[in-house]
């Protein structure tokens, strides 16, 4: 694995030894990953994880089930399948990716698989190219000549009910004929999945530097990830939290009017995700409860509040936090306030229910079956 030691001089506290456990930790997580893609043929295209509860980096969002795919944009794919059940799916294309031999680059449209003809069955077929291949009557898709990945995010507001999609996918321009690589390409191959740790690590830890520069601390800023990776349509918020000792910060926001999905979660200071399988680090629309007036409320404190909507941050006492609102009539700002823990109460409605000890333990064992249940691999 390459050299990253430089990276650690970005950290928020360089000298935290426990911070810097985690970043290396980012670094062989980040190894593991590339692997999938180091050898991605997109002759021989195949939907493999992005990321996950194991690969977990670049801010995952919880909700989703993240799966990517190499292809060349200047041929003709047929993708094939069942939907699910799901809240919905998405298929970005983009002009370049995360991958070990990719490059970052802008999407070039994303596709919601419900503007799709799909049969009473849930299964459905669609084919991408430049231009409608002749005698296909079935669903098409114009193919960037640009894309080189195809990204599925598969989005669940109640996670484990209901069937998740299945997504196959194959060239067609070309025949199937798998070759055996060169050594010299296995080698090059394998030399960038070296240096793979320090590109892909350095990408998160530059955004919480960054973002601590613009003193985004307990604030937010808008930003819709255009050209990054970021869902068409969607409002990003995204900001750093820090809880003071003895205190606590609360979440508050209106909601739109409209909004076919919403959801906040918190990760730490290398932008991974807090462990939402065994943690409530992250709340949707689907699990959060609003107050009587109409508006969301969320607690943010190293120690249960016995509060329903308690976002943990897994320990830490700084971190990143992110709420998206996808397709929505507004996109409403959010804001963070820091209260003393023995005034919480009295800083909440008179109606927030108390959610004892035993509740929470129920509910946290319902989060962590929900997410096994779900397709991660």
């Amino acid at each position: 694995m390459e050299d990253a030691s430089d990276l650690l001089a970005l950290l928020r506290d360089p000298a935290d030894p426990a911070l810097t456990q985690e970043a290396l930790r980012l670094f062989f997580l980040a190894l593991s990953g590339g692997f999938f893609t180091a050898f991605a043929d997109p002759d021989l295209p195949d939907f493999v994880p992005a990321v996950n509860t194991v690969l977990n980096a670049s801010m995952t969002n919880p909700d989703f089930i993240y799966s990517a795919a190499s292809i060349d944009g200047e041929g003709v794919y047929r993708l094939s399948g069942e939907r699910g059940e799901g809240l919905f799916v998405l298929l970005d294309t983009a002009a370049g990716g995360l991958g070990v031999m990719d490059q970052l680059g802008p999407s070039c449209g994303t596709i919601d698989i419900d503007s799709l003809d799909i049969g009473t069955d849930g299964r459905f077929e669609l084919v991408m190219s430049a231009q409608r291949p002749d005698g296909w009557t079935g669903n098409w898709r114009p193919l960037d000549p640009r894309a080189r990945t195809l990204t599925l995010r598969q989005a669940s507001y109640h996670w484990g009910e209901g069937r998740d999609g299945r997504f196959a996918i194959e060239r067609l321009d070309r025949p199937i004929r798998p070759r055996r690589r060169t050594a010299a390409e296995i080698a090059q191959r394998l030399t960038a999945l070296a240096g793979y740790p320090k590109r892909y690590a350095g990408l998160w830890i530059n955004v919480i530097k960054d973002q601590a520069a613009k003193n985004l601390w307990n604030r937010f800023e808008h930003d819709d990830w255009a050209g990054r990776g970021g869902v068409t349509g969607q409002h990003y918020y995204q900001g750093l939290f820090r809880i003071e000792p003895g205190h606590a910060l609360i979440l508050e926001t209106e909601l739109p009017e409209r909004v076919r999905y919403w959801n906040v979660q918190l990760g730490d200071l290398l932008w991974n995700t807090t462990d939402w399988m065994n943690r409530q680090s992250s709340l949707n629309g689907g699990q959060a409860e609003i107050d009587s007036d109409g508006r969301f409320r969320a607690v943010i404190a190293l120690e249960d509040p016995g509060v329903p909507n308690w976002l943990d941050p897994g320990g830490w006492s700084e971190g990143a936090i992110m709420l998206r609102w996808t397709e929505a009539s507004s996109g409403p700002e959010p804001s963070l306030r820091q209260v003393p823990l023995d005034g919480l109460r009295a800083q909440l409605p008179a109606d927030t229910p108390a959610i004892s000890a035993e509740e929470r333990d129920r509910r946290l064992r319902q989060r962590r079956t929900g997410v096994q249940l779900r397709r991660r691999w």
